[in-house]
Protein backbone atom coordinates (compact mmCIF):
# COMPACT_ATOMS: atom_id res chain seq x y z
CA UNK A 1 0.00 0.00 0.00
CA UNK A 2 1.43 3.38 -0.99
CA UNK A 3 1.84 6.32 1.40
CA UNK A 4 -0.03 8.75 -0.87
CA UNK A 5 -2.08 11.19 1.17
CA UNK A 6 -5.48 12.67 0.39
CA UNK A 7 -3.77 15.94 -0.53
CA UNK A 8 -1.36 14.10 -2.85
CA UNK A 9 -4.21 12.37 -4.65
CA UNK A 10 -6.14 15.62 -5.02
CA UNK A 11 -3.20 17.24 -6.86
CA UNK A 12 -2.51 14.14 -8.99
CA UNK A 13 -6.14 13.75 -10.02
CA UNK A 14 -6.31 17.40 -11.01
CA UNK A 15 -3.21 17.13 -13.21
CA UNK A 16 -4.29 13.88 -14.88
CA UNK A 17 -7.91 15.02 -15.39
CA UNK A 18 -9.45 12.13 -13.47
CA UNK A 19 -12.63 13.84 -12.28
CA UNK A 20 -14.93 12.26 -14.88
CA UNK A 21 -13.38 8.80 -14.94
CA UNK A 22 -10.70 9.51 -17.53
CA UNK A 23 -6.91 9.63 -17.28
CA UNK A 24 -5.38 12.24 -19.61
CA UNK A 25 -6.34 11.34 -23.22
CA UNK A 26 -5.95 7.57 -22.86
CA UNK A 27 -8.45 5.06 -24.16
CA UNK A 28 -8.88 1.69 -22.43
CA UNK A 29 -6.61 0.13 -25.03
CA UNK A 30 -3.86 2.77 -25.02
CA UNK A 31 -3.63 3.02 -21.22
CA UNK A 32 -3.27 -0.76 -21.04
CA UNK A 33 -0.42 -0.66 -23.54
CA UNK A 34 1.16 2.31 -21.78
CA UNK A 35 1.31 0.63 -18.37
CA UNK A 36 2.50 -2.64 -19.91
CA UNK A 37 5.37 -0.90 -21.71
CA UNK A 38 6.34 1.64 -19.05
CA UNK A 39 5.88 -0.42 -15.89
CA UNK A 40 5.27 -4.03 -16.97
CA UNK A 41 1.87 -3.83 -15.24
CA UNK A 42 -1.48 -5.20 -16.38
CA UNK A 43 -3.55 -2.07 -15.79
CA UNK A 44 -6.79 -3.98 -16.42
CA UNK A 45 -6.04 -6.67 -13.82
CA UNK A 46 -8.99 -7.55 -11.58
CA UNK A 47 -7.12 -6.36 -8.49
CA UNK A 48 -7.44 -2.77 -9.72
CA UNK A 49 -11.20 -3.02 -10.35
CA UNK A 50 -12.56 -3.33 -6.80
CA UNK A 51 -14.01 0.21 -6.97
CA UNK A 52 -15.08 0.19 -10.63
CA UNK A 53 -13.80 -0.24 -14.18
CA UNK A 54 -13.20 3.32 -15.32
CA UNK A 55 -9.60 4.29 -16.02
CA UNK A 56 -9.56 6.76 -13.12
CA UNK A 57 -10.95 4.22 -10.64
CA UNK A 58 -8.37 1.63 -11.71
CA UNK A 59 -5.55 4.15 -11.30
CA UNK A 60 -6.81 5.16 -7.85
CA UNK A 61 -6.88 1.50 -6.83
CA UNK A 62 -3.39 0.92 -8.22
CA UNK A 63 -2.11 3.80 -6.09
CA UNK A 64 -3.91 2.33 -3.07
CA UNK A 65 -2.75 -1.30 -3.26
CA UNK A 66 0.75 -1.00 -4.73
CA UNK A 67 3.86 -0.02 -2.73
CA UNK A 68 5.46 3.41 -2.93
CA UNK A 69 7.96 2.64 -5.68
CA UNK A 70 5.27 1.31 -8.04
CA UNK A 71 2.99 4.28 -7.36
CA UNK A 72 5.94 6.64 -7.80
CA UNK A 73 6.97 5.07 -11.09
CA UNK A 74 3.40 5.27 -12.42
CA UNK A 75 3.17 8.96 -11.55
CA UNK A 76 6.56 9.71 -13.14
CA UNK A 77 5.58 7.80 -16.28
CA UNK A 78 2.27 9.66 -16.60
CA UNK A 79 4.00 13.02 -16.13
CA UNK A 80 6.51 12.04 -18.81
CA UNK A 81 3.67 11.16 -21.17
CA UNK A 82 1.92 14.46 -20.47
CA UNK A 83 5.08 16.49 -21.06
CA UNK A 84 5.73 14.63 -24.33
CA UNK A 85 2.15 15.28 -25.48
CA UNK A 86 1.30 18.83 -24.36
CA UNK A 87 -1.87 20.64 -25.51
CA UNK A 88 -1.59 22.70 -28.68
CA UNK A 89 -1.53 25.97 -26.76
CA UNK A 90 1.01 24.66 -24.24
CA UNK A 91 0.75 24.47 -20.48
CA UNK A 92 -0.71 27.23 -18.33
CA UNK A 93 1.26 28.55 -15.32
CA UNK A 94 -1.17 26.62 -13.10
CA UNK A 95 -0.42 23.38 -14.97
CA UNK A 96 3.31 23.99 -14.62
CA UNK A 97 2.85 24.30 -10.86
CA UNK A 98 0.79 21.11 -10.76
CA UNK A 99 3.48 19.24 -12.70
CA UNK A 100 6.16 20.44 -10.29
CA UNK A 101 4.10 19.36 -7.27
CA UNK A 102 3.36 15.95 -8.79
CA UNK A 103 7.04 15.43 -9.63
CA UNK A 104 7.86 16.15 -6.01
CA UNK A 105 5.31 13.52 -4.92
CA UNK A 106 6.83 10.98 -7.31
CA UNK A 107 10.37 11.74 -6.11
CA UNK A 108 9.28 11.30 -2.50
CA UNK A 109 7.72 7.91 -3.22
CA UNK A 110 10.78 6.79 -5.15
CA UNK A 111 13.33 8.07 -2.65
CA UNK A 112 13.61 4.68 -0.96
CA UNK A 113 13.52 2.61 -4.14
CA UNK A 114 16.29 0.17 -4.85
CA UNK A 115 17.80 0.65 -8.28
CA UNK A 116 17.75 -2.73 -9.99
CA UNK A 117 17.87 -1.39 -13.54
CA UNK A 118 21.36 -2.73 -14.31
CA UNK A 119 20.35 -6.17 -13.08
CA UNK A 120 17.25 -6.02 -15.29
CA UNK A 121 19.46 -5.28 -18.29
CA UNK A 122 21.56 -8.31 -17.37
CA UNK A 123 18.47 -10.53 -17.35
CA UNK A 124 17.66 -9.25 -20.84
CA UNK A 125 21.19 -9.88 -22.13
CA UNK A 126 21.15 -13.46 -20.87
CA UNK A 127 17.52 -13.96 -21.95
CA UNK A 128 16.97 -15.21 -18.40
CA UNK A 129 13.21 -15.14 -17.75
CA UNK A 130 13.57 -16.78 -14.33
CA UNK A 131 16.09 -14.13 -13.29
CA UNK A 132 13.79 -11.37 -14.56
CA UNK A 133 10.90 -12.86 -12.57
CA UNK A 134 13.00 -12.86 -9.40
CA UNK A 135 14.02 -9.23 -9.89
CA UNK A 136 10.38 -8.24 -10.40
CA UNK A 137 9.32 -10.23 -7.32
CA UNK A 138 11.94 -8.54 -5.13
CA UNK A 139 11.04 -5.09 -6.42
CA UNK A 140 7.34 -5.60 -5.76
CA UNK A 141 7.65 -7.29 -2.36
CA UNK A 142 10.46 -5.35 -0.65
CA UNK A 143 7.89 -3.11 1.04
CA UNK A 144 4.75 -5.23 1.04
CA UNK A 145 6.26 -8.62 1.91
CA UNK A 146 9.83 -8.34 3.33
CA UNK A 147 10.05 -12.10 4.02
CA UNK A 148 9.38 -12.87 0.34
CA UNK A 149 11.96 -10.28 -0.75
CA UNK A 150 14.60 -11.81 1.55
CA UNK A 151 13.85 -15.33 0.35
CA UNK A 152 14.00 -14.22 -3.29
CA UNK A 153 17.31 -12.39 -2.70
CA UNK A 154 18.88 -15.70 -1.67
CA UNK A 155 17.35 -17.42 -4.72
CA UNK A 156 18.76 -14.66 -6.93
CA UNK A 157 22.32 -15.56 -5.90
CA UNK A 158 21.61 -19.23 -6.65
CA UNK A 159 20.25 -18.37 -10.10
CA UNK A 160 23.18 -16.05 -10.80
CA UNK A 161 25.81 -18.66 -9.92
CA UNK A 162 24.06 -21.50 -11.73
CA UNK A 163 23.64 -19.35 -14.86
CA UNK A 164 27.30 -18.32 -14.95
CA UNK A 165 28.59 -21.83 -14.29
CA UNK A 166 26.32 -23.26 -16.99
CA UNK A 167 27.45 -20.59 -19.48
CA UNK A 168 31.04 -21.67 -18.78
CA UNK A 169 30.33 -25.39 -19.06
CA UNK A 170 30.86 -26.06 -15.37
CA UNK A 171 28.67 -28.33 -13.28
CA UNK A 172 28.62 -29.34 -9.63
CA UNK A 173 27.50 -32.81 -8.51
CA UNK A 174 24.38 -33.32 -6.47
CA UNK A 175 22.41 -30.37 -5.19
CA UNK A 176 25.02 -27.74 -4.27
CA UNK A 177 24.07 -25.20 -1.63
CA UNK A 178 24.78 -21.47 -1.63
CA UNK A 179 28.32 -21.72 -0.17
CA UNK A 180 29.32 -24.33 -2.78
CA UNK A 181 27.79 -22.39 -5.67
CA UNK A 182 29.35 -19.10 -4.61
CA UNK A 183 32.78 -20.65 -4.05
CA UNK A 184 32.72 -22.40 -7.45
CA UNK A 185 31.59 -19.22 -9.24
CA UNK A 186 34.23 -17.03 -7.58
CA UNK A 187 36.91 -19.59 -8.43
CA UNK A 188 35.76 -19.84 -12.05
CA UNK A 189 35.82 -16.05 -12.38
CA UNK A 190 39.20 -15.87 -10.65
CA UNK A 191 37.80 -13.71 -7.88
CA UNK A 192 39.39 -15.62 -5.01
CA UNK A 193 41.85 -13.79 -2.72
CA UNK A 194 44.68 -16.19 -3.71
CA UNK A 195 44.46 -14.80 -7.23
CA UNK A 196 45.70 -11.38 -6.12
CA UNK A 197 49.46 -10.97 -6.19
CA UNK A 198 50.88 -9.66 -2.91
CA UNK A 199 52.88 -7.11 -4.90
CA UNK A 200 49.76 -5.63 -6.48
CA UNK A 201 48.86 -2.15 -5.31
CA UNK A 202 46.18 -2.36 -2.62
CA UNK A 203 46.38 -6.17 -2.61
CA UNK A 204 45.36 -6.40 1.06
CA UNK A 205 42.25 -4.30 0.43
CA UNK A 206 41.29 -6.30 -2.66
CA UNK A 207 41.72 -9.58 -0.79
CA UNK A 208 39.49 -8.39 2.06
CA UNK A 209 36.83 -7.26 -0.40
CA UNK A 210 36.87 -10.62 -2.18
CA UNK A 211 36.65 -12.48 1.11
CA UNK A 212 33.63 -10.41 2.11
CA UNK A 213 32.11 -10.91 -1.33
CA UNK A 214 32.10 -14.65 -0.82
CA UNK A 215 30.14 -14.37 2.43
CA UNK A 216 27.15 -12.45 1.01
CA UNK A 217 25.43 -15.57 -0.33
CA UNK A 218 26.07 -17.49 2.91
CA UNK A 219 24.67 -14.66 5.03
CA UNK A 220 21.60 -14.32 2.84
CA UNK A 221 20.96 -18.05 3.12
CA UNK A 222 21.12 -17.82 6.92
CA UNK A 223 18.89 -14.73 6.98
CA UNK A 224 16.39 -16.44 4.73
CA UNK A 225 16.38 -19.45 7.07
CA UNK A 226 15.52 -17.23 10.01
CA UNK A 227 13.15 -14.69 8.48
CA UNK A 228 12.57 -15.32 4.77
CA UNK A 229 10.08 -17.53 2.96
CA UNK A 230 10.72 -21.20 2.39
CA UNK A 231 10.81 -22.54 5.97
CA UNK A 232 8.17 -22.88 8.67
CA UNK A 233 8.68 -20.40 11.50
CA UNK A 234 7.80 -20.39 15.17
CA UNK A 235 4.38 -18.81 15.64
CA UNK A 236 5.91 -15.90 17.56
CA UNK A 237 8.81 -15.22 15.19
CA UNK A 238 9.27 -11.45 14.89
CA UNK A 239 9.19 -10.35 11.27
CA UNK A 240 11.77 -8.05 9.75
CA UNK A 241 10.79 -4.77 8.10
CA UNK A 242 11.17 -3.38 4.61
CA UNK A 243 14.49 -1.73 5.51
CA UNK A 244 15.94 -5.15 6.30
CA UNK A 245 14.53 -6.47 3.02
CA UNK A 246 16.15 -3.56 1.17
CA UNK A 247 19.49 -4.46 2.75
CA UNK A 248 19.15 -8.09 1.66
CA UNK A 249 17.98 -7.23 -1.85
CA UNK A 250 20.66 -4.54 -2.21
CA UNK A 251 23.43 -6.94 -1.17
CA UNK A 252 22.16 -9.69 -3.47
CA UNK A 253 21.78 -7.38 -6.47
CA UNK A 254 25.25 -5.87 -5.91
CA UNK A 255 26.87 -9.32 -5.82
CA UNK A 256 24.87 -10.62 -8.80
CA UNK A 257 25.65 -7.54 -10.90
CA UNK A 258 29.36 -7.77 -10.12
CA UNK A 259 29.48 -11.49 -10.94
CA UNK A 260 27.59 -11.09 -14.21
CA UNK A 261 29.75 -8.11 -15.25
CA UNK A 262 32.91 -10.09 -14.48
CA UNK A 263 31.54 -13.09 -16.38
CA UNK A 264 31.06 -10.94 -19.47
CA UNK A 265 34.48 -9.29 -19.24
CA UNK A 266 36.63 -12.35 -18.50
CA UNK A 267 36.80 -14.94 -21.31
CA UNK A 268 35.98 -18.56 -20.65
CA UNK A 269 38.96 -20.78 -19.98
Amino acid sequence: MSSLTFADKFVLEKLFGMGSGYVLNFSDSTIGSFFADALDIDFHDQKYQSSGTSKAKKLRELWRVEPDHIAGKSIAALIGYLEANPPYDGFTPETDKLIARCKAISHRLLSGKLNLDHLKETATVFDAKHLADQIRRMEQSVQSDPALAIGTAKELIETCCKTILAERGKSLPGKPDIPELTKATLKELRLVPDGIEDSARGSDILKRLLQNLGTIGNNLAELRGLYGTGHGKHAHTEALTSRHAKLAVGAASTLATFLFDTHREIPHR
